[in-house]
């Protein structure tokens, strides 16, 4: 039995780091975005990113609530009052990712189980293939966005060696300037819809007048590869999964540029 027996998670991340650290059965309540492991997609559903139905709350009387930092502040705030909730910190560098394992496990008192795990994702983190290019990242959270120096996901992008042309704005998350990223020309483009919506690279490049940019012409616009939170997911699976398929498009674009030079 760990330190918490009804744990309510309303951090996709943190649930994810649950169980992976063998927490799953003590998991009492998710948010509908905790979707990593499978298996925690089958958890009672309470919320969403920055709501929950007190109601539900109420009939499981958890032990703990777990949240992230940043827009679900206020909701933390909220349920202080009447729970014990403890707010982790959004990462934003891919170390903090990892680190956030050991702050779970500290948490819950696995802390053994923890350590295995941040482990593992350091040994995890692939070595990045040597070539210069830059990139364009677009996220649809309700609108399109894209992110700045203190994202995780322009840490992940930087160190991966494609870094976004937004990698020097000082901003977590922004509205993309179409203008501007037309203009930046990057090598490389990536967007990733909302779960569970299909996205049209055909129609957005069209409608935008990007057409004419490099990205596109050497067929370097990319859709991430899941119906789940992909980039936006900053669970373990984060290091596992997204940063070789980084390390992917990038050897690709190597790959390419050299057998264009060498015909």
């Amino acid at each position: 039995m760990g330190k918490y027996s009804k744990i309510v998670s309303l951090s996709p991340a943190v649930t994810e780091i649950l169980y992976m650290i063998g927490e799953s059965d003590n998991i009492a309540g998710t948010s509908a975005f905790c979707v990593h492991p499978e298996d925690a997609r089958n958890k009672r559903k309470v919320g969403s990113y920055g709501t929950v139905s007190m109601d539900l709350l109420s009939q499981i009387d958890p032990d703990v609530i777990f949240i992230i930092s940043g827009y679900p502040h206020a909701l933390y705030e909220k349920l202080s009052q009447s729970y014990n909730v403890v707010e982790f910190e959004l990462p934003s560098t891919v170390a903090g990712i990892a680190d956030l394992v050991m702050r779970v496990g500290f948490e819950v008192d696995s802390i053994k189980e923890a350590r295995d795990l941040y482990h593992r994702l350091l040994r995890s983190i692939p070595v990045p293939v040597e070539g210069d290019m830059t990139s364009y990242i677009e996220l649809d959270l309700g609108g399109p966005v894209s992110f700045g120096a203190y994202s995780y996901i322009t840490d992940a992008l930087t160190f991966m060696g494609i870094p976004s042309i937004y990698a020097d704005h000082r901003k977590e998350w922004l509205e993309p300037d179409f203008n501007f990223v037309r203009k930046a020309d990057p090598d490389v483009i990536i967007f990733e819809p909302k779960m569970f919506r299909s996205l049209s690279v055909e129609s957005i490049m069209k409608e935008r007048g990007w057409t004419e940019m490099k990205a596109y012409r050497n067929g370097n616009v990319y859709v991430t590869p899941s119906k789940y939170d992909f980039f936006a997911h900053h669970g373990p699976s984060f290091i596992t999964d997204v940063l070789p398929w980084i390390n992917k498009i990038k050897e690709n674009f190597v790959k390419n540029k050299n057998d264009h030079i060498d015909a």
